[in-house]
């Protein structure tokens, strides 16, 4: 977490010498969120040699058991662990209400006028199974993506 914060230090920092807002202000707050998820997934792995980074494009989970599968390169597998940035302690989405290990980064940078510095609030991790979810929004029956929401927070669980 202390890489992340340095990183979007070191970010900032070159955004300001060119008189471009901070990287947090600028992006949306999905794309923000997605930005520390993908650096999280990158980064475990360098304080856990038996996980590694699921190299296949958008697979599922984001971390693997290291040389598990070939080339550690998997779309779907029950074996890893999810991994999420977000700004808020419940209401986290997929793409599959599943069984699978979830870990959330929840951090506070709050968008306004004078936005606070960026900080980890907390960190949650979870086995879930598929009754941990529900859907919202849509129907199960419809051909849109459905996007499940945790029914239960992490927390319970941890």
């Amino acid at each position: 977490m202390n890489g992340f914060i340095d990183f979007l230090g070191f970010i900032n920092q070159q955004l300001h010498t060119k008189q471009i807002e901070r990287l947090e202000v600028m992006l949306m707050p999905a794309n923000f969120s997605s930005i520390v998820g993908e650096f999280m997934s990158s980064n475990i792995p360098k304080y856990c040699s038996s996980i590694i980074k699921n190299k296949y494009h958008n697979g599922h989970p984001d971390l693997v058991p290291l040389g598990r599968f070939p080339e550690d390169a998997i779309q779907h597998a029950n074996e890893g662990i999810e991994i999420k940035g977000s700004r808020y302690p419940r209401g986290w989405q997929g793409h599959n209400p599943e069984s699978t290990w979830l870990m959330v980064f929840m951090f506070d940078s709050i968008k306004n006028i004078n936005p606070k510095p960026f900080r980890f609030v907390a960190v949650f991790g979870a086995q879930l199974t598929k009754d941990d979810w529900q859907f919202s929004g849509r129907s199960e029956t419809s051909d849109e993506q459905l996007l499940p929401a945790l029914l239960n927070l992490v927390m319970r669980k941890c």
